[in-house]
């Protein structure tokens, strides 16, 4: 089994409020969530040497109605 290492994370609260819905949506804790993001991220990028997104670094713009 692999040692977790904890990491302070501050997101902006759309992005919270999104990203925890999301995962009760999926059954998960919002950290599992998030963990399973990053992994999804990594094992994308390992495969073709791409981010997901082209856009990645630019600010995201999320309307939650």
């Amino acid at each position: 089994m692999s040692e977790k290492k904890q990491i302070p994370l501050r997101l902006k609260k759309e992005l919270y409020d999104a990203l925890s819905s999301w995962a009760e949506d999926d059954f998960r804790s919002l950290n599992g969530q998030i963990e399973y993001l990053l992994t999804e991220c990594v094992r994308q990028r390992k495969k073709n040497g791409k981010y997901v997104s082209e856009h990645l670094d630019e600010p995201l713009d999320i309307d939650i109605k």
